[in-house]
């Protein structure tokens, strides 16, 4: 990736952006009585989600099936109904139907199902290539385009980690989701109500380009996901997996670890801001120029 460092083509880039300081929108965090998925930003995620959706078109007749006949043996096999129990033990064509009917419903899912499967395994050529580590309990981050070797850790807004003595003067503790987190939360830039979603470090990303991120694990096992993405992968100690997507829409996303890790599991976040074009350059550049993460939306406020 071309390296810039003058300081005219520094302020250059940050001419061309628009004059407004941009605000993401929180786009994938759960809402309270959601029952739906996060919304699909990726051509995988919405495969995925018209593949469950065609599942449910799928189940939901076998279901009822199998519940009628069900009811239907219970009532009409019960002891009162039928005294005198049968002494046949098997009927062929019954036996045939139950096998070849299965195998069609498989055969059927999987000709949707595959393709799918197929198309996560696949691995394009990245646009920006990052390499993911998961330790107890954060993420780390390694952009392997960047002649600079940018890298860095995002930790929860909350852990021991991200608490500083101003923290304590304030009243905010580690893990509490009280008012003075709340207070911190908004100083980093996010909502009130994204406790145990924000970290203090994200994931930036440009628009429309495709990212492959490598993985592995430092110490257990660990998983990446994303669910606006559609992605989940396995971060493994010893060994290194991908994945990859094309988020289509700015605004911020939040995952999560899922992969049970230790005591701290559930303060392990995930955040990313996809960003212009422009903005992903300047910060690039303004990452460079600071010599470690800064956030994307600050550039022009």
């Amino acid at each position: 990736m071309r390296k810039i460092t003058s300081l005219s083509a520094f302020l250059a880039s940050f001419a061309a952006l628009p004059a407004a300081a941009q605000e993401l929108e929180a786009i994938g965090k759960p809402h309270p009585a959601g029952i739906d998925f996060q919304p699909a930003v990726t051509e995988v995620a919405r495969d995925l989600h018209w593949l469950d959706d065609m599942l449910l078109i799928v189940i939901t007749p076998i279901v009822l099936l199998v519940v009628v006949l069900l009811l239907f043996a219970a009532f009409r096999y019960s002891r009162k109904s039928n005294p005198t129990p049968g002494t046949f033990t098997h009927n062929s064509p019954l036996e045939i139907a139950w096998t070849i009917v299965p195998i069609l419903i498989l055969l059927f899912i999987g000709v949707f199902s595959l393709p799918i499967l197929f198309k996560q395994q696949t691995f394009p050529d990245g646009d920006i290539n990052i390499k993911v580590t998961g330790y107890q309990w954060y993420w780390g981050y390694e952009y392997t385009d960047t002649e600079s070797e940018l890298a860095y850790d995002a930790y929860m807004i909350g852990q021991p980690a991200t608490m500083t003595g101003e923290d304590d003067t304030a009243g905010a503790k580690a893990y509490i989701n009280s008012d003075a987190m709340k207070a911190k939360l908004v100083a980093a830039g996010y909502n009130e109500d994204e406790f145990l979603l924000a970290t203090d470090t994200a994931v930036v990303i440009p628009v429309g380009k495709t990212v492959v991120l490598t993985l592995t694990g430092a110490d257990v096992i660990h998983s990446w996901a994303m669910p606006a993405f559609g992605v989940k992968q396995d971060a493994v100690p010893g060994r290194l997996s991908q994945i990859w997507f094309a988020a289509e829409r700015e605004g911020i996303y939040f995952g999560q670890c899922s992969e049970l890790c230790g005591k701290d599991h559930a303060y392990m976040p995930i955040t990313i801001k996809v960003v212009s074009e422009a903005v992903y350059d300047a910060w690039l550049i303004a990452t460079e120029e600071a010599g470690g993460y800064v956030d994307p939306e600050s550039l022009n406020s």
